[in-house]
Parts: structure tokens; C-alpha cells; sequence
């Protein structure tokens, strides 16, 4: 299964907003941990490891 990457989401602007208020009051280490952690939680949810790999070399790449 192909990574998408075409926009995927019903209402991109609320997810955003969720994000942020998720993080609203931490300390950066907090903020850190709760990003692991949603970061782990998607992973799992995706759970096909080529569709992870490309994720993580397209999210490492400085210019995408």
C-alpha cells in the first residue's frame, strides 16, 4: 500500500486546532512526550511497516 499523501482530512483546520490545544499549558518536555506518544499511536494504527518506511524518509527529507 502507497503512502498518501494527497489531503486526507474532513476538516484539516479543527485537526490542527485539536493539535494545538492538546499541547495547550505543557512544558516542552510534555509536549515532547504527548507527540511521541500520538506519533506511536498512528504508527500502530497504520501498522503496515512499508507504508511507515516511506513516512519516515519522506519526513526526513529537508526539502518535502
Amino acid at each position: 500500500m502507497p503512502l498518501n499523501t494527497a489531503p486526507n482530512l474532513t476538516n484539516a483546520d479543527d485537526a490542527y486546532a485539536a493539535l494545538l490545544a492538546a499541547h495547550e499549558g505543557l512544558t516542552k518536555a510534555e509536549s515532547d512526550a504527548l507527540n511521541a506518544r500520538l506519533i506511536l499511536l498512528m504508527m500502530n494504527h497504520i501498522g503496515d511497516m512499508e507504508v511507515l518506511e516511506q513516512a519516515l524518509k519522506l519526513a526526513s527529507d529537508p526539502a518535502a
